[in-house]
């Protein structure tokens, strides 16, 4: 019978990260005879070769990344089942795996994790800022515990998502911009000015091209910025106008240095979602977390 345990595992995971014998040792703590020993009994066990040897690196052969996928998950698997028992029922220890994407990472998320922090200081929190689809996907691998995100996660059998709150967008300009003397600009007036657009894989950027779609405006000139703080850097500085998130520009309208409006016509709401996956124990911890979180969200001026 196979005998395929979490070392084995973890020591392919390891090979396809390090490539060398030598500091997978080092890592797991074992004599480098040892950890060859386990590379040929699983290549026995399954009777295919799993790894390779080119200049001086251990490579995995397609059998062995084939392996590897299995071994990443179970790996995630059980590091997340040693993390449920010990965090079980307790705010006292443990940790928390957060990923958010842009806007909330940068404008909401301090503040929470903060008084958080400050309330559990024990705990170990972690926070990946990545694309609302990257965050999913790590949901999934179950690498994270808890996604925030403001753009709604795609159907999967695995993510269960709430909606905790809105953050509108709104149209921004500099203090000494013509539209600083129009109440409600219209469409048309938004268009006849130098835009920026934020980059494709946005929740703004799809709600900016519906809006201009729905009134039938073509911008005159538009720059594309990947960065909503030099799309607010850019704005600042004069002749270009955007359409953000209300959430990230109340410091610089608190300072003077920028002005907004309402966007004209019907907008979609974009909102804030957490996601889990389905397949994660909801410990105390985390159910904790998220208690914190949607009351931050609701309690946001």
């Amino acid at each position: 019978m196979m005998n395929l345990n979490l070392l084995k595992l973890r020591i392919i995971e390891l090979l396809e990260k390090h490539k060398k014998i030598t500091t997978v040792a080092e890592i797991l703590e074992l004599k480098q005879p040892t950890v060859t020993f386990h590379m040929k009994n699983m290549e026995r066990d399954f009777g295919v070769k799993l790894f390779d040897m080119r200049m001086g690196k251990i490579v995995l052969t397609d059998a062995g990344y084939a392996l590897h996928h299995y071994a990443v998950r179970i790996g995630a698997l059980a590091a997340e089942a040693q993390r449920a028992v010990t965090e079980f029922d307790t705010l006292r220890k443990g940790s928390l795996r957060i990923g958010a994407s842009y806007v909330p990472a940068t404008y909401l998320m301090p503040g929470v994790l903060r008084h958080f922090s400050n309330e559990h200081p024990n705990l170990h929190i972690s926070l990946a800022v990545h694309s609302g689809p990257s965050i999913q996907a790590m949901l999934e691998q179950h690498e994270v515990d808890l996604g925030v995100l403001t753009i709604e996660p795609s159907a999967s059998s695995q993510i269960d998502r709430h909606i905790v709150g809105e953050d509108d967008l709104v149209l921004i300009f500099a203090p000494n911009h013509p539209l600083a003397s129009q109440p409600e600009p219209e469409a048309d007036q938004i268009a006849a000015y130098p835009f920026i657009l934020s980059g494709q894989d946005s929740s703004t950027r799809s709600l900016t091209e519906h809006w201009l779609d729905k009134y039938h405006c073509r911008l005159c000139s538009f720059l594309e910025i990947d960065s909503l703080e030099a799309t607010k850097q850019t704005v600042m500085l004069g002749g270009h106008i955007s359409f953000v998130s209300r959430m990230a520009v109340e410091w610089e309208v608190q300072q003077g240095l920028l002005q907004t409006r309402d966007i004209p016509g019907d907008l979609p709401k974009r909102l804030i979602y957490i996601a889990t996956n389905k397949n994660r124990h909801r410990s105390a911890l985390l159910q904790a977390f998220i208690d914190h979180l949607t009351l931050g969200v609701r309690t946001q001026p």
